[in-house]
């Protein structure tokens, strides 16, 4: 079948994205699902940072490549040995598709599974085959779910069913913004009530970040960013303290606040200078959780014997140590229950045609989520 994408076939293109264009709006043939995969009709597409890494070059995929990786949609067919979704299903989109198999997997860790990592590195499906082609040749796949396009072509184990009555719109940041920050509060630091937390950075990663330290309990819980109007969003997602990190020393705040470190710190940054902020306001006993994703070629120096004197524990965290198939549910759950106000991320739509100019206000730090909808 042809459908409309939004193509990157170049990276490291300058802004503004709106007068380069690094994303081409072209119609592609989606072939049919093969074994174990599902084509599904695109609600909404979420931007993120991790798609913009891609076209700044921070982080290399193989090009050229059909964006987007933070989606739902509904099922239109499925391919044979499907036995998780059915046509006219309701379905998050994931960016790690599991085996199953694998050690990871078959230790509850899906998230690392290996032949998902391995795939999304080639840029393929999870059976290494790509169903995505122009007149010039096949497409890669952006982590398995490509997602600017009005159709996609997945694995069923990127594919997670929800309830219909859940609207598409909001569903699509469950795939991503929030399974990552609220997983990496709930699943990786495990933050428990009472506890001390602070979340750097307040992209769509780090507020849910905050909501999850909200909903666990966690007291106080301190924001930290460089833009007003990102804090302020905090506060209105419960946050009991903020810091503009671009007028106070954050490090100094944090600790003035709790009295010599927070218990919790969640960095979603992606940089290794704003990491070792967030080591240094971890107190002495604490966890310092990172989510953010630096540059390969970055690394981020600590004392290391604070490691043993000071009984500190660092934790890296991939799609917030998550379970998609228990996840996703348990996360819309809560948001039902009104215990996250994820709806609060949504700074606006976009139509497809608009996807360049979207990424220019991402870049700019004017935006939180955008959705690409297609309505």
């Amino acid at each position: 079948m042809l459908t409309t994408a939004a193509v990157l076939r170049f990276m490291g293109t300058p802004g503004p994205y709106a007068t380069s264009r690094p994303l081409s709006i072209e119609t592609v043939r989606l072939d049919p699902p093969g074994e174990g995969e599902v084509l599904v009709e695109v609600a909404a597409a979420g931007l993120c940072h991790s798609d913009l890494s891609v076209i700044e070059g921070v982080r290399p995929r193989p090009l050229p490549m059909l964006l987007g990786h933070e989606a739902s949609g509904v099922v239109v067919s499925i391919g044979p040995g499907v036995r998780s979704v059915a046509a006219g299903d309701h379905v998050v989109c994931t960016f790690v598709p599991s085996c199953g198999h694998c050690l990871p997997c078959a230790t509850g860790r899906p998230a690392l599974c290996e032949p998902g990592a391995q795939a999304n590195a080639a840029g393929t499906l999870l059976s290494g085959v790509r169903r995505i082609r122009t007149d010039d040749g096949p497409l890669h796949h952006h982590l398995g779910v490509s997602g600017f396009a009005r159709h996609a072509v997945l694995s069923e184990r990127s594919v997670v069913r929800i309830d219909p009555d859940v609207p598409l719109r909001e569903a699509a940041l469950f795939g991503c913004a929030v399974l990552t920050g609220v997983g990496a509060v709930m699943n990786t630091a495990r933050i428990e009530p009472g506890m001390s937390a602070a979340i750097f950075g307040l992209g769509g990663v780090g507020l849910s970040a905050v909501m999850g330290a909200v909903a666990s309990g966690a007291h106080p819980v301190i924001a930290v960013d460089v833009v007003e109007a990102k804090l302020d969003l905090a506060r209105q997602m419960g946050a009991t303290h903020v810091v503009h990190a671009a007028q106070d020393d954050p490090v100094h705040a944090i600790r003035e606040l709790t009295g010599g470190g927070a218990q919790h710190v969640v960095e979603t940054v992606g940089s290794e200078r704003v990491l070792v902020q967030a080591y240094q306001a971890t107190r002495r006993g604490g966890t310092t959780t990172t989510v953010g994703l630096p540059a390969p070629d970055r690394a981020f120096s600590i004392p290391a014997v604070s490691l043993v004197a000071e009984e500190r524990t660092v934790k890296g965290s991939y799609m917030g140590s998550t379970v998609p198939s228990r996840d996703i549910p348990r996360f819309i759950a809560l948001w039902e229950a009104g215990r996250l106000p994820v709806e609060r991320l949504l700074t606006g739509t976009l139509a497809l045609q608009d996807i360049n100019a979207g990424f220019d206000a991402l870049a700019a730090g004017q935006a939180v989520r955008q959705l690409v909808t297609f309505e």
